[in-house]
């Protein structure tokens, strides 16, 4: 047996319990197994002759493209106020998309009271308060400065939140876990502006205020601002959408999407927070200790398994591609490990490049199921060393009063059937 023979067959190898098989099988024999399941599959297809749309003129030519009609799964699922229709929120299809980009019509969306319909020309970006020049920006003028782009998650803080409930809910896994979405923003590096505008030595805050019919408003520390957030006016290369912000919105990566204000028309600097409610009312947590929580910025490290997961069933026994989705607000993920036995021993999945901080990462992992039933899980650690906690722990530390902010460990079931199903394990 050569050298070559040997680490294959090693990698064939199971590293941990359930079957779970060397991150770098897929990576090296990946090529091989896909060319020929398509020599399988042409071979096929030329018996069967030719099929119906290879006989006639294919549609015309679209001013915007659209999905295929075949991939009619692919959608939000919406949950709005029947009361108050442009109250509500839509999740974003976690499960049925791959990569790590998600398309602006499948962004995930939170409104207070609609998505208001901007006249571009007519909307201004203010800049007031504690500075030594109060500033006034239509959307031209601000298309006129330097940009920058970055690759980056928005997460709801509610996101998740199901996790707080006594029994597991049973749904798909984007239904339960796609109030986040990743997405290329491009746009005005906010410091740019503020520097123009001049913060006075006191000025420790920024009140940022949309101009939906809600005039929803929350603080934002000064430091942050003047970090890394962005005036953005484009999505994933195209201009924003009006349910994402449409035309301009602030980006704050790493930090939770109530703070990343869509259709910003002020911003105010100030000695101290605003105090609205959402960050009183909402977005804080009573913990056991009886204090609670409040200004919870950051986004801790998170990941879930996409495939498979809960709404599907596997085929039968044999070899599978583990495939999920980490992020921190953080930083970098810097390794996901998996389980196939309920956590009692782990496996280092492949994580697919770019790596990049504050941004989705897709991780893999080869997995030869034998039929048996077990639980899977995910488990991911960033670069500043924070390990995702198992859900005990996470309740035990937080408390059942929270509503917000829940990132434990997420486990799914298997049976011998094939079906999957969210437990607590």
């Amino acid at each position: 047996m050569s050298d070559n023979d040997a680490q294959d067959s090693n990698m064939a190898q199971p590293v941990a319990g359930g079957g779970l098989l060397d991150r770098r099988l897929f990576l090296k024999n990946g090529l091989a197994l896909s060319a020929g399941a398509a020599l399988a599959g042409h071979a096929l297809e030329s018996r069967a002759g030719e099929p119906s749309w290879m006989k006639t003129p294919g549609e015309p030519f679209t001013n915007y493209g659209r999905p295929s009609l075949h991939e009619k799964e692919a959608i939000r699922w919406i949950s709005a106020n029947s009361g108050a229709p442009g109250n509500g929120i839509s999740w974003t299809p976690l499960h049925k998309l791959e990569g790590i980009i998600t398309p602006n019509g499948l962004h995930f969306e939170r409104h207070h009271n609609g998505v208001p319909q901007i006249d571009p020309n007519q909307h201004r970006l203010l800049i007031h308060g504690l500075v030594k020049n109060s500033l006034s920006f239509g959307i031209d003028d601000l298309l006129r400065y330097p940009m920058v782009s970055r690759l980056c998650f928005v997460e709801c803080g509610g996101n998740s939140n199901a996790g707080w409930h006594e029994e597991p809910i049973q749904t798909p896994v984007g239904y339960f876990h796609g109030l986040a979405s990743c997405s290329e923003w491009t746009g005005v590096p906010l410091a740019v502006i503020l520097e123009e505008a001049g913060l006075q030595p006191d000025a420790r805050w920024l009140i940022a205020e949309g101009a939906d019919a809600a005039a929803m408003n929350i603080s934002i520390p000064v430091e942050k601002a003047l970090d890394d957030a962005i005036l953005a006016l484009y999505q994933n290369g195209e201009r924003l959408r009006p349910e994402n912000g449409y035309p301009l919105r602030l980006i704050l990566p790493g930090w939770e999407a109530v703070l990343n204000v869509k259709w910003l028309r002020r911003l105010q600097a100030a000695n101290q927070p605003v105090m609205a409610r959402n960050e009183t009312a909402k977005y804080t947590e009573l913990q056991p200790s009886g204090k609670a929580r409040q200004f919870t910025f950051i986004i801790e490290a998170k990941s879930i398994i996409t495939f498979p997961s809960p709404g599907e069933s596997l085929r039968g026994p044999g070899l599978y591609q583990i495939s999920g989705l980490a992020w921190s607000g953080r930083g970098r993920i810097r390794r996901v490990d998996v389980s196939a036995d309920g956590g009692r021993s782990w496996a280092e999945a492949a994580l697919q490049e770019p790596v990049l901080p504050q941004c989705f990462t897709r991780f893999r992992l080869p997995w030869r199921w034998d039929g048996s039933p077990l639980v899977l899980k995910s488990r991911a650690v960033d670069e500043t060393g924070y390990v995702q906690p198992e859900r005990q722990a996470l309740v035990a530390e937080r408390g059942r009063h929270g509503y917000f902010h829940y990132n434990a460990i997420v486990s799914w079931a298997v049976a011998a059937d094939g079906t999957v199903s969210h437990v607590y394990a």
